[in-house]
């Protein structure tokens, strides 16, 4: 929020933004991360694995391990993130409340000026902010201030549980393509699966931030093709056999 004092009345002008719009797509950008680091850290994983001369049990019981320990720490992280977020939340509606109940008088200023900032005169928007708080103060209050809805907080449980599931979607792809081809075939394979199901979850994240989708699979692309050739590097440099 950004606040300003600027007007003869003293009331603050705090500029909405588009929290309710995000906490609906909080869900759908969790899962969308949660592939991407299923993808990525499995991969890298079974990379680095497989440079040691390991068999398809050792690699087997590695990607199910890391699979696991991945889908439980991105579902606790993104409860943590997303339930801090919820808590700022309740307390700007808070906030708002009791700024209505001791502060009418500018919280109604501070509407007229918000209106009169999209161009109404200061007559159509003092009429405006009076048949909106007529109709439910708060509400006027938390769509035009905050840009959100009382009770329309993020969903922790939601977050979390799209973040891990997606985890593990997408850290099955390289682990089923691993597991799937003959052994001559594993690392390219691998990592071709792997710039693939990048291009899919980076174009994915293109349509919901709006932004390039070439850029964006192309980030995720050569990111990706990164981590994958440290990981193995490291484990052909210092990897021991565990056949």
């Amino acid at each position: 929020m950004t606040m300003s004092a600027d007007n003869t009345h003293g009331a603050k002008y705090i500029e909405p933004h588009s929290d309710s719009v995000n906490s609906r797509l909080n869900w759908l950008r969790a899962g969308v991360l949660g592939a991407n680091d299923g993808i990525v850290s499995v991969a890298g994983l079974l990379m680095g694995v497989a440079a040691t001369g390991a068999d398809s049990h050792a690699l087997l019981i590695a990607g199910v391990a890391a699979v696991a320990s991945g889908a439980v720490s991105m579902a606790l992280g993104e409860y943590v993130s997303v339930s801090a977020q919820r808590d700022t939340e309740q307390r700007l509606v808070a906030k708002e409340r009791w700024e209505l109940e001791n502060f009418p008088e500018d919280e109604h200023l501070e509407l007229v000026s918000i209106l009169r900032s999209k161009g109404l005169s200061e007559a159509v928007a003092e009429q405006a902010v009076r048949e909106m708080e007529q109709h439910d103060r708060l509400a006027a209050h938390l769509d035009l201030e905050l840009g959100m809805a009382e009770d329309d907080y993020t969903n922790p449980w939601v977050a979390a549980g799209s973040s891990a599931v997606s985890f593990v979607v997408g850290a099955f792809i390289p682990l089923l393509v691993c597991m799937l081809v003959p052994d001559y075939m594993r690392v390219w394979a691998t990592l071709i699966g792997t710039l693939i199901a990048l291009g899919v979850t980076g174009g994915l994240s293109a349509v919901f931030s709006g932004g390039s989708r070439s850029r964006s699979v192309a980030r995720l692309a050569v990111g990706g093709a990164l981590a994958l050739a440290v990981t193995y590097a490291i484990g052909w440099v210092f990897g021991v056999s565990v056949a």
